[in-house]
Parts: structure tokens; C-alpha cells; sequence
């Protein structure tokens, strides 16, 4: 376990070396020129040349990146260009509602993907199945502004339910939860319902039924534990995922996660923040899956890393 575990931080310190070098050079290259931002478009060429002097941005793409990074490594994610705060402050100061969030989704996403995956996997073949399956297309097709909007106006507008927006209570949070349960709910359904069905397949459980044993005892006992191996797996990649790709759900809810920071840091060009979400992103997206790995063999003893 400790030789695993040490291999797949060094791989995960491997991925974010390569997601900060590409994310990096996409930057680099963009059309979009931050100086200007700052500067703003009456300054003259004179003082848009300082402010890049200031900011480094005049250097060669090499000198640029490795300053970046052995800053990275003492910690240091850099300075906002607008907000004149240090990046990592900005991340902190969002990332509990933004985790908070998270948790919320993803258990809306369990409690409605694995109901509906279980149910259709049972009965599979009937017309609950099928509409099961719809529901899960439509679920995953729909636009997350789409349902966020709808949500809004059935249940804070029409019927008054919730806030139509905001931070800090049960409340506010409820209904961009449920946004992201919905949207997510469908891929969780869709690998429930296939993992049962393999599982459902398998002797041992011919053999449970061939004893007598209630059929309750045969899905909660017997086939749930090993047919949701592949769901913790999408879990951690879930968490990654939530962290720093829920901008459209922020935004419509107002909620003030790192999602909206980094949609506020692409409008204005805000480079060192970008490049913070992202790492923490894909810290997030790492440590998930290898979280996963890890709880695996607790779940299915018969699994064993190597």
C-alpha cells in the first residue's frame, strides 16, 4: 500500500507539472492581453510597456514559465493582476463554499443515479427501465442553465420555496445542489444499471438465490457492494470535476465559489488566477481518483493494489 501509494504521487506531481506547462502555454499564446486590462485603453504605449515590464510579461516564454514555477513550489501562486491579492488567499477565501457545494452534488447525484440504476437494473427489460434510461439521457443531455433557470422559477419564483440566490443557509443551497444531482445523477444511473446487471449474472449470487435468501439480503448484501466498485471511481473524478467546472451553476445562483472566480479571472484576463484554479483543480481531480483507489480494496477485500 505505501509503495503504491508513494508511485501515484509522484505520477500525480508528474500530471500537474505537465496541466501547469499546457495551461501555461495556452495562456501564453492568447490573443486576449492582460497588460491592457490593467492599463485600460486610453494608456499610452509607454505605460502598457512599464506595466509589462512590472509584471514580466515581456520575457521569453521559458524565462516566464520557470519564474512561475519556482514560485510554485515555494507555495506561491502568484498576485491577481486586477484584484492586487495573492491568488492563494482568493482560492482559500472561495474554496468552502465551493466544497460545500461539491459534497451537496454529489450526494444528490448518489441518492437519485444509484435509486435509478438499481430500480432499472432489477426490472430491467420493463417500461420502468426504459423510462429510467430516458430520464437519465435527458438528464445528462439538458444545459446546466437550462435546469438551474427552470429550478429557479418553479421552485424560487412560482412557488417560493427557496432564495433565488445567494450564500449561507440549508437553503441557498438546496437548489444549485439539486441542479448539479440532476445533471449528474444520469452517468451514475447508466453504470449502476450496467454493473448490476453483470453482477446480478454471477454464481455466487445463483447461489444466495438457490438458499433462500430474501431478495433484499441478495441486492443490499450481495451485489450492491461489488456493483458499486466502478461509482467510486467516478466519484473521484466527480471531485475534481465539481471543484472547478461548476461556473454555469455558480453563476446562475450566485454562489461564491472558485467556479465564479475563475469565470471573473477569463472575462478580464486574469492570468494567475486562471492558472491557480486550474492546478487546484487538477490537484483535486488527482487526489480524488487515488482517494478512490485507495478505498477500493475497503469496499471488495478481494482487490489488491499493486
Amino acid at each position: 500500500m505505501a509503495v503504491y501509494t508513494l508511485r501515484r504521487l509522484v505520477q500525480a506531481a508528474l500530471i500537474l507539472l505537465g496541466v501547469s506547462l499546457v495551461t501555461f502555454a495556452l495562456l501564453f499564446i492568447l490573443p486576449a492581453d492582460p497588460v491592457r486590462q490593467i492599463a485600460g485603453r486610453t494608456a499610452s504605449a509607454q505605460t502598457v510597456a512599464n506595466i509589462r515590464a512590472q509584471l514580466g510579461l515581456d520575457q521569453p516564454f521559458l524565462v516566464q514559465y520557470l519564474r512561475y514555477l519556482g514560485n510554485l513550489l515555494q507555495g506561491d501562486l502568484g498576485r491577481s493582476y486586477l484584484q492586487r491579492s495573492q491568488v492563494s488567499e482568493l482560492i482559500v477565501s472561495r474554496l468552502p463554499a465551493s466544497l460545500l457545494l461539491m459534497a451537496a452534488g454529489i450526494a444528490c447525484e448518489l441518492a437519485i443515479g444509484l435509486t435509478m440504476g438499481l430500480v432499472a437494473a432489477v426490472r430491467r427489460g420493463s417500461a420502468t427501465d426504459h423510462a429510467l434510461m430516458v430520464g437519465s439521457f435527458v438528464g445528462v443531455s439538458a444545459p446546466q442553465f437550462v435546469v438551474g433557470l427552470l429550478l429557479l422559477y418553479v421552485f424560487g419564483v412560482k412557488i417560493g420555496w427557496f432564495p433565488i440566490g445567494g450564500y449561507g443557509t440549508w437553503r441557498h443551497l438546496v437548489l444549485p445542489a439539486l441542479t448539479l444531482g440532476i445533471l449528474g445523477a444520469g452517468w451514475y444511473s447508466r453504470m449502476m444499471r450496467s454493473s448490476m446487471i453483470d453482477v446480478l449474472r454471477q454464481d455466487y449470487i445463483r447461489t444466495a438465490r438457490a438458499k433462500g435468501l430474501p431478495r433484499a439480503a441478495i441486492l443490499f448484501r450481495h451485489a450492491l457492494p461489488n456493483a458499486i466498485l466502478p461509482v467510486v471511481a467516478m466519484i473521484g473524478i466527480d471531485i475534481g470535476i465539481f471543484i472547478g467546472g461548476i461556473v454555469v451553476v455558480e453563476s446562475v445562483f450566485g454562489w461564491p465559489g472558485i467556479g465564479q472566480l475563475a469565470w471573473q479571472a477569463i472575462q478580464r484576463v486574469d492570468i494567475p488566477i486562471i492558472m491557480g484554479v486550474t492546478l487546484v483543480s487538477a490537484l483535486a481531480i488527482v487526489l480524488g481518483n487515488l482517494m478512490a483507489d485507495l478505498v477500493a480494496p475497503f469496499i471488495d477485500p478481494r482487490i489488491r493494489l499493486k
